[in-house]
Parts: structure tokens; C-alpha cells; sequence
């Protein structure tokens, strides 16, 4: 599909929609959105408005129905994507979807099936992926820098909790939050997960123990190489947002911290001060965003396969199902006691 203009519906208009329109309609030039849906009209003349988008229609069927859209960005809440997906693939428009596909196993499988038949493209939207230091560490991996990888640390925390209303639409920290981190741990380690043993705990606020959630996280994953993986959550930092990765190795170990505003550091008889972390994912992963749409781009332009497949993005509900059934048995979980 080589065109100067590729066409762009995008369907859901919060903060991930916002971030999405703003890099298809600013920061990349091969691009055009001409319409946008979400059932909030204020917000949605909001963004239409601000980023000069001819159509902003509640229902995104009528994006679908529209010949002349290449591509939808699917942005709405994860119980919605089953069926915009399987009517996008039917509208044979090539989709990127915000993660996760789904939370039933089942419904992922059929989204894939579907997709294939249909003949579209499809990616999922795990953006860390393209951070580029999270790509260094990849990089070293994969080039045997580090060498045998041994043992994987990924630390993930956010600054303050969500809205009681988001916590029970999410489908839960292991699937909401940490599915980033397994897809990481897939991502940074040349191995399978086989096994995982999951701890969670309500520390911060009794709010997610009232949607029956939990707000921090002790994850262990077992790879089938031998090797390892720890994941910590905590849904408040009251630092700022904490992303942090390392991957230790027969060879050597490949570390990332955290990006500050500024790397300045001040000295005085108190001790030793710096900038604290970017507030949120907003700021953190901005340029991972524009990467990950620059590359769904790539391969519509180039007719070449998603690096995000359907099959990722199951993987990682899959495991993140385990963890939940982990925590909840108190035990390790084989993987292939979910799929």
C-alpha cells in the first residue's frame, strides 16, 4: 500500500487517542486523519476542533463505512475492541489497537483468525517496546553483549492511583498494568515465559480492594532457557514514575533508569539532590508513541508484517491470566494451565 497520504479514522478520543492523533496529525507527515468517533461529544468536538479533523461522528461505524480511510487507530476502552476489530477487518481497513486486544483468550483467537482471513494488517499497541532505551537494552540482549541472559529485573510504578471508575473497567493490575511488563519480559529475553508465581496486595488505597483489584505486585517469571524475571508494580510513587529495567548475564548486565527532566545534580550539607522522575507515561514514553506508530506506517508503506503481532499481544494476556490465577491459588502457574 504505497501512497503518499495514508488515511486515518480514529476511534476513541481520552488521553491515549489524544497522544495518537497528535503524532498522526503533527509529527508524521505520511499521514492524514480525517475522522475521529468517541460517544462524548464535548470531547470529541474538543479534539476534532483543536487538530482541525473534518469528521467527528459519535458511532465509529461511520468511520468504517468510509472507502476512503486506510487505517483506524482503535483508542476506546478494551470491552469495545473485540467488535470494532472484527468490523474493521470486515471494512478491510488495516487496525492498530491499544493493548490489551482483549480479555478473554478466546475472543483474542478469534480476533487473529479474522484478521488474517480479511487480509489486514494488524499491530497491538505495546509502546515500551520503542522507547529507546528499552531498545538499547534489546539491542544488547540480542547482540550477546550481555551474554547467557540469567536474571531479569523490571521495576514499574506509577504515581497515583487511577479513578475508582477506570480501576473496574480495567480488567485488573496484572492485565491493565503490568501486561506492559510481561510483554517486556517477552520483548528483552530470547526465551518463552513457561511459569509464574504472582503475589498482590492492597498497600495504597482500600479503593481497589472494593473493585476487587489490588495496587502492588511481586511477579516471578520462569523462562523455558533457565532463565529469570522479577516484576515489581506499585500503583503510587510518590516520587514520579518509575520505570526501570536490567538484564543481568553470563557476559555482563545492561541497566536503564529513569529519565528525569534535567541530569543536574546539587550538593550541599543536606546531601546529594536531583531531578525525580517524569511525572507519567505521558512525558516518559512520548517518543516510544510516535515509534510505534511510525512503524505500523512502516509496514502498511512497506508491506511487511506488525512487529506487535495478535500473537504478542495474546502472550501477554496469557501470562498476565496466569498471574491472576497465581495470586489467587498461592502457587506457581504453568502457562500451559491457561493456554
Amino acid at each position: 500500500m504505497k501512497k503518499e497520504k495514508l488515511l486515518f479514522g480514529v476511534i476513541g478520543v481520552g488521553r491515549i487517542g489524544k497522544i495518537h492523533i497528535e503524532n498522526l496529525v503533527t509529527r508524521i507527515s505520511s499521514t492524514e486523519v480525517i475522522a475521529v468517533a468517541d460517544p462524548f461529544a464535548e470531547e470529541l468536538r474538543k479534539v476534532a476542533g483543536q487538530f482541525h479533523i473534518p469528521n467527528a461522528v459519535p458511532d465509529h461505524k461511520e468511520i468504517l463505512s468510509r472507502s476512503d480511510i486506510d487505517a483506524i487507530a482503535i483508542c476506546s476502552p478494551t470491552d469495545t475492541h473485540y467488535p470494532i476489530i472484527l468490523e474493521a477487518a470486515a471494512a478491510g481497513k488495516h487496525i492498530f489497537c491499544e493493548k490489551p486486544i482483549d480479555l478473554s483468550i478466546t475472543k483474542i483467537e478469534t480476533i487473529i483468525k479474522e484478521v488474517k482471513k480479511c487480509g489486514v494488517k494488524f499491530m497491538v499497541g505495546f509502546n515500551r517496546r520503542f522507547d529507546p532505551n528499552f531498545l538499547k537494552i534489546h539491542d544488547l540482549v540480542k547482540a550477546g553483549k550481555v551474554g547467557e541472559p540469567h536474571v531479569l529485573k523490571i521495576t514499574s510504578r506509577d504515581p497515583a492511583p487511577p479513578p475508582e471508575s477506570y480501576i473496574r473497567s480495567s480488567g485488573g493490575l496484572f492485565l491493565d498494568m503490568t501486561i506492559h511488563d510481561f510483554d517486556m519480559a517477552r520483548y528483552l529475553i530470547n526465551s518463552e515465559v513457561t511459569e509464574v508465581y504472582a503475589q498482590g496486595r492492597v498497600l495504597i488505597d482500600p479503593v481497589f480492594e472494593r473493585a476487587g483489584d489490588i495496587d502492588t505486585a511481586i511477579v516471578v517469571l520462569n523462562y523455558k532457557s533457565g532463565a529469570m524475571a522479577t516484576i515489581d508494580n506499585s500503583r503510587q510513587a510518590v516520587y514520579g514514575y518509575d520505570q526501570r529495567v536490567e538484564v543481568f548475564g553470563s557476559k555482563g548486565m545492561a541497566t536503564v533508569k529513569n529519565n528525569t527532566p534535567d541530569n543536574h545534580i546539587f550538593i550541599d550539607v543536606n546531601g546529594t539532590h536531583s531531578a525525580l522522575p517524569l511525572n507519567f507515561f505521558m512525558d516518559r514514553y512520548t517518543e516510544s508513541y510516535l515509534g510505534e506508530m511510525q512503524a505500523f506506517i512502516d509496514c502498511l508503506q512497506k508491506d511487511t508484517e506488525p512487529p506487535v503481532s495478535g500473537e504478542d499481544g495474546l502472550l501477554a494476556v496469557v501470562i498476565g491470566l496466569a498471574a491472576m490465577k497465581s495470586m489467587k491459588k498461592n502457587r506457581l502457574v504453568k502457562l500451559s494451565e491457561i493456554y
